[in-house]
C-alpha cells in the first residue's frame, strides 16, 4: 500500500520546481498554503457528503481526492507519507482513549 503513496510523494516533490502552467500540483504550490488548505477542506466536505449519502463508490473517490490533497500539503511542508505511517505505527496497539489522554484531550 505505501508503495503508491511513496510514488505519489516523489511525483509531488518533483512538481515543486515546475511552472504553475505545467501541472495542477505546481499551480497549487504556487498559490500557497491557503489554497492547499482550502482544497483539503473542500475534499473533506465532499467525503462527508458521500458518506452521508451511503454511496460507497463516491466515498472511495472523494477519499482518494482528500488523501491526494493531504499529500500535497505534506509535501509542501517537507513531510511525506512515511511521517504519517510512522505516527500511525507509534499509535498502533495503544488505546485511542489512552492516546488522547496523553495529549490532554478528553
Amino acid at each position: 500500500m505505501s508503495d503508491i503513496l511513496n510514488q505519489l510523494a516523489e511525483v509531488l516533490e518533483s512538481r515543486k520546481g515546475a511552472s504553475p502552467d505545467s501541472s495542477y500540483v505546481a499551480k497549487l504550490y504556487d498559490k500557497g498554503l491557503d489554497a492547499i488548505l482550502k482544497k483539503i477542506g473542500e475534499e473533506a466536505t465532499e467525503t462527508v457528503m458521500a458518506a452521508k449519502d451511503g454511496n460507497r463508490e463516491q466515498i472511495v473517490y472523494e477519499t482518494a481526492d482528500l488523501w491526494f490533497h493531504t499529500m500535497v500539503l505534506l509535501a509542501q511542508q517537507g513531510l511525506g507519507p512515511d511521517d504519517v505511517i510512522n505516527e500511525l505505527g507509534r499509535r498502533f496497539g495503544v488505546s485511542g482513549l489512552e492516546e488522547k489522554a496523553s495529549r490532554g484531550e478528553k
